[in-house]
């Protein structure tokens, strides 16, 4: 891991990107951690960190103040990474399928989110790795938000995720399925029920799959962008009781 640069927020949290081979990341850790701080992982939607930037540093100021440090990195063939040929068909094939206004077909799905998986899984992982032998962060680890195709799988291969916030919403491949039912976390699933780009009854099914004794659906009314603020301080405090 290398840092390539680093700034104090106006809250006193640090800022660092950094770059693990040709992954680019950040890290945000607290003003003045009293201990090695409990990490949390920040998934976003595969629309490029710069994009995303003020979404993330929203919910890693959060973090910082409940006393969490927090990374993200970006998804492959997204933002300044490397375009993805395959990822690329793939998106556009459902724009196609979305413009036309019918269903949305397994294939296309598949394509679009199970190759992502395969890659964006392993380099979550390494960067955990990275991460964690930083000083001054330490686990347990959660995961919240992003994919969530992503965050089933990683909560299935990585014991050192113990507890996950999924935003619910996202395409997800029939292989997803069933890996949920081997997810055994404590989980916090958000979903906003008028959530225009995504089919509700799909969320329902998922969270109804994932196999963990403690798990709980956070419904809200309203589109995909309007997540009330109380439904952030609901999944805040989820961590606090699972990381702490």
């Amino acid at each position: 891991m290398h840092f390539t640069s680093e700034q104090r927020l106006d809250d006193g949290v640090l800022e660092r990107e950094f770059t693990l081979g040709e992954i680019p990341g950040v890290l945000w850790t607290p003003a003045s951690p009293s201990a090695p701080a409990p990490l949390i992982l920040l998934g976003h939607p595969p629309l490029g960190l710069r994009r995303m930037y003020p979404r993330l540093v929203e919910r890693a100021r959060q973090a910082a103040a409940d006393g969490f440090a927090s990374a993200t990195i970006e998804l492959p063939g997204s933002g300044d990474r490397p375009r993805w040929a395959g990822l690329e068909q793939a998106r556009a094939d459902l724009r196609r399928a979305l413009e036309a206004g019918g269903p949305v077909g397994a294939g296309i799905v598949d394509a679009l989110v199970l190759p992502l998986v395969e890659r964006a899984v392993p380099e979550w992982r390494t960067a955990l790795d990275a991460l964690l032998s930083l000083p001054g962060i330490g686990g347990p680890v959660g995961y919240s938000g992003g994919v969530i195709s992503v965050g089933v799988r990683l909560a299935v291969v990585e014991p050192r995720v113990s507890a996950a916030v999924l935003f619910a919403g996202s395409l997800v491949p029939a292989a997803v399925f069933e890996e949920a039912r081997r997810v055994t976390i404590p989980l916090h699933v958000l979903l906003q029920w008028d959530d225009e780009g995504n089919d509700r009854q799909a969320a329902l099914d998922l969270f109804d799959a994932f196999g963990s004794e403690e798990k709980t659906l956070h419904a809200n009314m309203g589109g995909h962008t309007g997540v009330p603020r109380f439904a952030g301080d609901a999944a805040a405090r989820f961590f606090t009781r699972h990381l702490r």
